[in-house]
């Protein structure tokens, strides 16, 4: 399917794990992607791996922490492909993963800024462009952790996507009147390297899983990338504020 071709799609977090995974689906499917993060390497690499595919995609190091970097950012993939018409909000971090009382002021602001001011930070500049140019499309990756499922010393990264949960359908609600289109997706445990608990191995956290949730494995990247397509997508043009979870059951 070309269902973005002539489409922009700028992907913040896109130097590995899911958020390459949803610029390489983006782009397989057409669209021009911007893929957005810290760390140059990692974008490049995301990069190359859709020139090889005979995809079009552009990097741009950006921090979602900083106001000033995500405003650059919206600009230079206007200014790279001529619009912005989807943007994926997919940065984001696990620190703190202990007791609430052991958490450090230090884990818990860092979590918050990203996870939380990083998508409000993102829609603000995003929604500016797509205000002035009849509309667009975001998906925010939020996580099943947070409004739908709790475990153990995680306090602070539950509370952010529980936050990015919330911040998506009051966006949602907000702006849907002048044509833009907000939801969220919520991954579970995925194949992607923030599920992997400290020393663990692929094999290690695919036995792991196998006892945590009812289908007994991962979701792969590509189905989470696939659910953000499809979101993304004019068949989904009726889905406003929603938060898809994709966790194998574990949620449900």
């Amino acid at each position: 399917m070309n269902r973005f071709t002539g489409k922009t799609v700028l992907v913040t977090g896109a130097g590995s794990g899911l958020g390459r995974a949803i610029a390489l689906a983006f782009a397989a499917e057409g669209a021009s992607v911007v893929v957005a993060g810290r760390t140059a390497a990692s974008l490049d690499e995301t990069v190359g791996l859709i020139e090889a595919a005979h995809g079009t995609a552009a990097a741009v190091t950006a921090d979602v922490t900083d106001a000033g970097q995500l405003q650059n950012l919206v600009l230079e993939s206007v200014n790279r492909f001529g619009t912005l018409d989807i943007a994926v909000n997919n940065a984001g971090i696990l620190r703190g993963t202990v007791p609430v009382d052991e958490v450090s002021e230090e884990d818990w602001d860092a979590v918050l800024r990203t996870n939380v001011t990083g998508v409000w930070l993102a829609m603000k500049h995003e929604i500016a462009h797509m205000k002035a140019n009849g509309g667009g499309t975001i998906v925010n990756i939020s996580s099943n952790l947070g409004a739908h499922q709790r475990i153990p010393n995680a306090a602070a990264y539950i509370t952010s996507k529980a936050a990015v949960t919330a911040l998506t359908r009051a966006a949602a609600l907000d702006h849907i009147h002048q044509g833009i289109r907000i939801n969220a997706v919520s991954p579970g445990a995925s194949a992607a390297p923030m599920s992997l608990q400290p020393g663990e191995s692929e094999a290690g956290r695919a036995e792991r899983v196998k006892g945590e949730n009812p289908l007994g494995r991962v979701a792969e990247a590509e189905e989470v990338a696939a659910a953000v397509l499809y979101i993304a997508s004019p068949a989904a043009g009726s889905v406003v504020g929603t938060d898809l979870v994709i966790d194998s059951g574990s949620s449900a």
